[in-house]
């Protein structure tokens, strides 16, 4: 049952994104171009997740428990330090470069769109180089 939830959730995920317009990366370079011909219709994308995820993710925290049986394992910790800024620098420089971001590129290169095979390798590639500093500091 835990498989199934996971592939329906991943599915409507994936649709949403599509839908949004996240796997279009010149739609994602318009919104981030504040100077230029500025897109803001990713605000309303981001408006949208955020109100469908607040009251979400507070009903999550009250359950010991997923709808799959998995235990509910929701990070508690609001420390702002400067690996997570760091991290959200790195992503905005991602974002900012390529167009996408991780979700977004995965449904891209599902769909078939070949150039956003670069962007998942550059990521691939990052987060191999992350954790072998991790695992050496």
């Amino acid at each position: 049952m835990g498989s199934f939830i996971a592939l329906l959730s991943g599915l409507v995920f994936g649709l949403g994104l599509i839908a949004g317009g996240m796997t279009d990366p010149a739609k994602v370079k318009g919104f981030l171009d504040l100077a230029g011909a500025w897109n803001p219709s990713l605000a309303l994308v981001m408006a949208g997740a955020i109100a469908v995820g607040l009251p979400v993710f507070a009903i999550a925290r009250r359950r010991r428990t997923a709808w799959s049986g998995a235990a509910m394992d929701i990070p508690a910790s609001t420390l702002v330090d400067a690996r997570l800024i760091g991290g959200g620098v790195l992503f905005g420089i991602g974002w900012g470069i390529g167009g996408f971001c991780p979700g977004p590129a995965l449904v891209a290169l599902a769909r078939g769109w070949w150039p956003a095979a670069v962007f998942v390798a550059a990521m691939l590639a990052g987060m191999a180089i992350h954790d072998r500093w991790l695992a050496a500091r």
